[in-house]
C-alpha cells in the first residue's frame, strides 16, 4: 500500500462527499483511481483493466479514490477483511482500515487541526457538525425517494433548514460577529455547513433569502483557497446524484 491515503466508495457523493470536502478544505489533493470488471479489486488480479483520472498534476497527488462498481467487489472487501462493519465509505489513512464516517472525519479534523484547540471548542464543532449531519442524511436520501414522494420529502427538506436548523447557525454567527463558527478560526463545522448550504441550494435556490448571516458565511466560504479550489470544474467534487448514480448503489448494496 502506498502512503497516500485511499478512499473507497461508489463514484458520487453519498456518505463519502462530506469527506471529499474535508480532506478538500485541509487542503488535500487527489486524483482517482476507478476500477472495472467483477471481483476485482485493488489490483489483486493482474489481467484487471485499470483507468486511471487525474484531476491535478503528479506532483500535487496526495491521495487515491476507488470506485466501487458491482456487488462483487463489495462482497470481497468483507470477505478480506476490509469492512469492519460490512459497510463504506472506507478510508485507508496511516495505516489503518478506518469505516463509520463520523469516526473518519473526527480523525481527519484531528489530524489536520480543524477540530477546534481544546475540550470546549471540540464539542461545539461536534455539536455543530451532529446537527448539520440530521439535515444532510435528509439530502443523502432524497435521490431514494419514491417519485410520489418527492415533492413531500423537498418539502420536509425545506422545512427543516428553514426552521430548525439554518436558524441555528444564523443566530451563532450573528451573535459572536465573527467569520468561523467556533473560535473565529475555520474548522470542521464551516465545511460541513458549506456543504449543506449547497446540497440545499441546489434544490431550493432562495432557500438562504431570509438569512443574511449565512449568505455572508456562504461568501467567505467560497474563497477560503482551498473550498474555492474545489468548488471549481474539474475538482474531485461530485454532482448532484442521478438516476445511473441510484441504479449503481442499488446494484452494489443489494441483498
Amino acid at each position: 500500500m502506498s502512503g497516500k491515503p485511499r478512499l473507497t466508495y461508489l463514484n458520487g457523493r453519498g456518505r463519502m462527499e462530506s469527506i471529499r470536502w474535508l480532506l478538500a478544505a485541509a487542503g488535500v489533493e487527489m486524483p482517482v483511481l476507478l476500477l472495472f470488471g467483477l471481483g476485482l479489486f485493488l489490483n489483486q488480479c493482474p489481467d484487471a483493466e485499470v483507468s486511471r483520472l487525474s484531476f491535478y498534476s503528479p506532483s500535487a497527488v496526495r491521495f487515491d479514490e476507488v470506485y466501487l462498481e458491482t456487488k462483487e467487489q463489495y462482497d470481497k472487501l468483507i470477505k478480506d477483511g476490509f469492512l469492519l462493519f460490512q459497510q463504506v465509505p472506507l478510508v485507508e489513512i496511516d495505516g489503518m482500515k478506518m469505516v463509520q464516517t463520523r469516526a473518519i472525519m473526527s480523525y481527519i479534523a484531528g489530524k489536520y487541526n480543524l477540530h477546534g484547540k481544546d475540550l470546549k471548542e471540540r464539542a461545539l464543532i461536534d455539536m455543530y457538525v451532529e446537527g448539520i449531519s440530521d439535515l444532510m442524511q435528509m439530502i443523502l436520501m432524497f435521490p431514494f425517494s419514491p417519485p410520489d414522494a418527492k415533492e413531500k420529502n423537498l418539502e420536509s427538506i425545506k422545512e427543516r433548514a428553514t426552521n430548525r436548523y439554518f436558524p441555528v447557525f444564523e443566530k451563532v454567527l450573528k451573535q459572536h460577529g465573527q467569520d468561523f463558527l467556533v473560535g473565529n478560526k475555520f474548522s470542521w463545522a464551516d465545511v460541513q455547513l458549506m456543504e449543506a448550504i449547497l446540497a440545499v441550494e441546489e434544490k431550493l435556490p432562495t432557500v438562504l433569502s431570509g438569512f443574511p448571516q449565512l449568505q455572508v458565511f456562504k461568501t467567505k466560504m467560497s474563497n477560503v483557497p482551498t473550498i474555492k479550489k474545489f468548488l471549481q470544474p474539474g475538482s474531485p467534487r461530485k454532482p448532484p446524484p442521478d438516476a445511473h448514480y441510484v441504479e449503481t448503489v442499488l446494484k452494489v448494496f443489494k441483498k
